[in-house]
């Protein structure tokens, strides 16, 4: 690992350990961090690919309800250069998209300036892809996108400290209510829940 990377990590892991005390009460934040050691397993929900490209790798900095900004989110973020092609992480239906933002920073006066994507999946579930670059939306609303897809390209527009990918899925339940939920990935180790601070490679699920 290169020595830039391992300082990033240290300087962002001290930040998570000097700002951030508070533990999210959501009861998914348990579920997960049980999914994530293979205390308990799934496999019934869908197999998401890693939003980038095939045989990329990229440093997860935030994981699901993360003690920093993900307190109470089952969201992921993804380290990544601005210009990185971002991937679609499953089939879907471009719902809406936002790519006109041209200001971010790590100020709260910053988060209507976020550049997005978001997709309808079969499910009726749908997935963000958040803070990409101004016009770096590859995709107009209504159309119709496949897992792997080039759909946008990455950026620090909206609240965000620094260039990443912000992803995140949510499911209705029966009463229409839109519930946050955890995603598995195909990885190079196989089918995980995935942790913060590891870097993960996507690859081709296995045949």
């Amino acid at each position: 690992m290169k020595t830039k990377q391992l300082k990033f990590i240290y300087l962002f892991f001290l930040t998570v350990l000097l700002f951030a005390c508070s533990v999210s009460k959501n009861p998914l934040a348990n579920q997960i961090k049980l999914l994530q050691k293979g205390k308990i397993k799934d496999d019934t929900s869908f197999v998401y690919g890693l939003p980038y490209e095939t045989g990329k790798a990229h440093l997860l900095v935030q994981g699901y309800f993360s003690k920093y900004t993900h307190r109470n989110r089952a969201a992921l973020d993804f380290k990544m250069k601005k210009g990185t092609k971002v991937c679609a992480a499953r089939d879907g239906i471009v719902l809406r998209m936002k790519e006109d933002g041209n200001k971010g920073g790590s100020n709260v006066k910053y988060r209507s300036y976020g550049n997005y994507i978001i997709l309808l999946h079969s499910d009726s579930s749908q997935s963000g892809y958040w803070h990409l670059l101004n016009n770096g939306v590859l995709v107009n609303p209504g159309d119709t996108v496949k897992q792997g897809q080039v759909i946008g390209l990455s950026g620090r527009t909206g609240y965000s400290f620094f260039p990443h990918l912000h992803f995140i899925v949510w499911k209705p339940d029966a009463k229409g209510k839109w519930n946050q939920i955890g995603s598995r990935f195909q990885t190079q180790k196989g089918i995980l829940y995935l942790r913060p601070f590891r870097f993960y490679r996507n690859t081709k699920p296995k045949k």
